[in-house]
């Protein structure tokens, strides 16, 4: 097979998973998707040559950095509109949150968005794009046993900032818990 057909049978095999992986990831800036996903296979085409035989983890460290460049980007025209004093309220407009807009599991997320952006993304990679520490590792650009160990790591940070948030979050363990107390001392 050319590389040009190693390419395209990336392509139509993997853009969605790419797509879905920058969409979680600019949470609510949908606008930027296409965006970010045509930089990414911008950037496969031209090293359609050094595509590996399972291009899907390496098409996600690809969009990582397409995407720490459109972050970056996004800041930079914040900032801009920000100082030109164009914002929402100064055209009247502003944005409210309805009652239910609190999702389930957002404390969840909330916890997530608590730790450093390198433990989201391997807390991310394995659990949205279900990739294994193999995986994980090329995606990150590092090698099987660190991919490991930051994993580790952060699942470890994870839950104690799910712990810190406080006791009024159910838990299993603690529903599970009460039951057996109470039949062990009757």
């Amino acid at each position: 097979m050319s590389n040009d057909e190693i390419f395209a049978a990336a392509y139509r095999e993997h853009y969605w998973a790419v797509s879905r992986y920058v969409a979680r990831r600019l949470d609510g800036r949908t606008s930027e998707v296409e965006e970010v996903v045509a930089e990414v296979f911008t950037v496969a085409w031209r090293r359609r040559a050094d595509l590996p035989g399972s291009p899907l983890p390496w098409l996600y460290g690809v969009a990582r950095n397409c995407l720490a460049n459109a972050v970056r980007g996004y800041g930079r025209r914040r900032r801009l509109v920000d100082r030109l004093g164009n914002d929402e309220t100064a055209h009247g407009r502003q944005i409210v949150a309805s009652p239910d807009a609190d999702t389930p599991g957002a404390w969840v997320h909330d916890a997530l968005g608590r730790l450093s952006e390198a433990d989201q993304e391997v807390l991310r990679l394995t659990a949205w794009e279900e990739l294994g520490v193999d995986e994980v590792a090329v995606a990150l650009g590092c090698g099987t046993r660190a991919a490991s160990m930051r994993l580790h790591r952060a699942r470890r940070r994870l839950r104690a900032e799910i712990d810190r948030m406080g006791p009024s979050r159910p838990t299993a363990t603690s529903a599970d818990a009460t039951p057996s107390k109470e039949h062990g001392h009757g």
